[in-house]
């Protein structure tokens, strides 16, 4: 034992020691790596487990917009346009024009259609002032024929003129009386197409036609209902026909933009209006941007299709149904958000915006 122990180490008892190092590392390495595996696999899911029911997200997700479909009120050949796809406007501003010749004409013919009505009735209110003249002189007229026909009757009874003459006197008072009664007559059919207050319904027609036409007039200036960004502008060209209440031109309103979101109706139970919310858009190599839950559809997407599915012979496959779920950004987001751009949307089901 005193000999192994004095004995010298040669250099092969040390390349032997080197050897059996590096096998007794390797094997310690390989073992730490396959604990490490496992433990971080455990590890991550458990963190699934405890976070995977506090929140919910689909892909089915695109971003909207308030989108109008500018139409005419009036129909007519464009001869002016002022605006090209992409251009920003300011509510009321001039988009385009319709040729206004056809609707000054319309305007002047309403014009004197107006004095038409205003000389006709200057014609009723005149005969109906005369009519009075023509009444106290009928009344005149047969006080005068019943003071001849007095006088008949009393020479009559003296003896001193004929029986003839007497009735003479008494049919000149008969016609003076139905002269007064067709006066009296005339006097008020005057008066009834006259009206006593108010506008004769002719001038006020011809005043609503004038009305009317302004209005067309005005309407061939069609502008802009709201802010916003010009799209599908390719189409309005100068001399080309526009149809009355046919699209021209579509105006975006880019100031106020949300997300709709589809998701399945078994997230809905824990879901509500004012849950936190982050949505991932695709087209931003998935940036996200804080936003939160505004509402929730009151019907499935299939209800509001074209042709709502129906099941009346019975042979029904249960599917699963997506709800529209609104959800709108917290502030103004720092990237422009175009209309049907598709996002992620995840909702944070016990977190609520403050």
């Amino acid at each position: 034992m005193n000999k192994m122990l004095t004995e010298p180490i040669t250099a092969g008892d040390a390349a032997e020691g080197k050897r059996r190092f590096r096998i007794e590392g390797r094997n310690w390495t390989r073992t730490i790596v396959m604990l490490i595996v496992p433990a971080l696999l455990i590890l991550a899911g458990g963190y699934y487990w405890l976070t995977s029911g506090g929140s919910v997200s689909t892909d089915d997700a695109q971003i909207r917009q308030d989108i109008v479909s500018v139409s005419p009120q009036v129909a007519g050949q464009v001869v002016e346009v002022h605006v090209r796809n992409g251009a920003r406007v300011k509510r009321g501003d001039l988009l385009f024009r319709i040729d206004p010749k056809p609707y000054r004409v319309a305007l002047e013919q309403a014009q004197a259609t107006l004095a038409a009505a205003r000389l006709q009735t200057h014609v009723l209110q005149t005969t109906a002032a005369g009519t009075g003249g023509d009444i106290t002189g009928a009344e005149a007229n047969l006080a005068i024929k019943r003071s001849a026909l007095g006088r008949q009757s009393a020479l009559l009874k003296q003896g001193f003129t004929t029986r003839a003459d007497y009735e003479d006197a008494l049919n000149e008072v008969r016609s003076a009386e139905t002269q007064l009664a067709d006066a009296r007559a005339r006097a008020a059919n005057a008066s009834a197409a006259v009206v006593s207050s108010g506008e004769q319904p002719q001038i006020a027609q011809a005043q609503a036609a004038i009305d009317k036409a302004k209005l067309d007039l005005e309407r061939t200036d069609v502008r802009a209902p709201m802010d916003g960004v010009i799209e599908n502008a390719d189409k309005l060209q100068v001399g080309q026909m526009a149809i009355q209440g046919i699209g021209m031109v579509s105006l975006v309103h880019s100031a106020n933009a949300w997300v709709e979101a589809n998701f399945k109706e078994k997230d809905l139970a824990r879901m509500a209006p004012g849950q936190r919310a982050k949505v991932e858009v695709d087209a931003y190599g998935g940036e996200e941007f804080d936003a939160h839950v505004q509402s929730i559809g009151a019907g499935t997407g299939s209800e509001f299709s074209l042709l709502p599915a129906q099941n009346a012979n019975g042979n029904w496959v249960k599917v699963t149904q997506r709800v529209p779920i609104r959800i709108v950004f917290d502030g103004k987001p720092s990237r422009p958000m175009i209309a049907g751009l598709s996002v992620t949307a995840r909702v944070y089901l016990e977190d609520k915006k403050k």
